[in-house]
């Protein structure tokens, strides 16, 4: 990760005790890759429906360059999480679209409990897959994609 990158993420109250773990474990992540603690900016929301336009508003600020998007959708005995869900990967995805910045998706949408544990955490701490290690890898990776485009110089079209 290039210096002084800033990074944004904002997360689910929602099942706090997971989103906060992945949000350590992306911590952890973006410091191990060179990013400065004092460059993340935490902000909290109620749940998954509300990040998108925290995230879009975080995102707009000139002092970050990545958010990340961090929470949990349940399966319940009606059809609301598919709606909750749904409404959250559109609002992220408009939100990054918008501001021209990356906005990445960590929103775990789980039947259980027991499959959201599994992905939240970190082996350490019982878990299987670590998916805010995994976001915080895919904002590293997606800026130097961005990076790579704005420093290529464009190929001459043949005529």
């Amino acid at each position: 990760m290039r210096p002084g990158v800033r990074v944004g993420a904002v997360v689910s109250r929602f099942h706090g005790e997971l989103t906060g773990a992945m949000l350590e474990s992306a911590r952890d992540e973006l410091i191990a890759s060179g990013m400065a603690a004092e460059d993340l900016r935490v902000v909290w929301v109620p749940g998954a429906f509300e990040l998108a336009i925290v995230a879009r508003r975080l995102a707009a600020r000139a002092d970050v360059d990545v958010v990340l998007c961090l929470g949990l959708v349940l399966k319940g005995e009606t059809t609301h999480d598919l709606h909750v869900a749904q409404g959250a990967v559109q609002g992220i995805v408009r939100a990054s679209l918008d501001v021209d910045k990356p906005i990445l998706f960590g929103v775990l949408t789980c039947a259980t409990l027991a499959q959201a544990r599994d992905r939240a955490l970190s082996v350490e701490h019982g878990g299987k897959e670590d998916k805010g290690r995994e976001v915080a890898r895919a904002a590293v990776a997606v800026l130097a994609a961005l990076d790579e485009v704005d420093e290529t110089p464009a190929r001459k079209s043949r005529s």
